[in-house]
């Protein structure tokens, strides 16, 4: 088992890592639209915030030495299921033709009152 952290992804926010490698897969904790670069969320539409996440996201999996076109399964978590087809629409752009398996969730409330929240699983090969 190996421990992935970069300076280009959020830090955790508590007692997990950014991703964790095992048996060829990467366990990627769920992003959220913090911009590493200042610590702050700065993205305020679902569509930045989407884009944020998948940026931070895409940061880790590189780290692990893998990429978005890599990803097997994501999990999304948003707080408004109104906007499922604007974070739909920035998802479709970012992971092109790869098409990952996927579950998106509506929750009541997601760490820092974001928007949304993305979690994955890809593979090293």
């Amino acid at each position: 088992m190996q421990i992935i952290s970069t300076p280009s992804a959020p830090a955790a926010l508590g007692p997990y890592s950014q991703a964790i490698v095992a048996g060829g897969m990467i366990y990627c904790s769920g992003q959220i639209p913090i911009d590493p670069a200042t610590n702050t969320i700065r993205a305020e539409t679902i569509e930045d915030q989407t884009r944020q996440a998948i940026t931070n996201l895409a940061h880790v999996l590189e780290a692990a030495g893998s990429g978005l076109d890599k990803v097997v399964k994501t999990t999304v978590f948003i707080s408004d299921m109104n906007d499922f087809a604007a974070l739909n629409a920035v998802y479709a752009e970012l992971f092109g033709a790869t098409k990952p398996a996927r579950s998106c969730v509506q929750v009541a409330r997601l760490p820092k009152d974001v928007k949304v929240e993305i979690e994955a699983i890809a593979s090293l090969s």
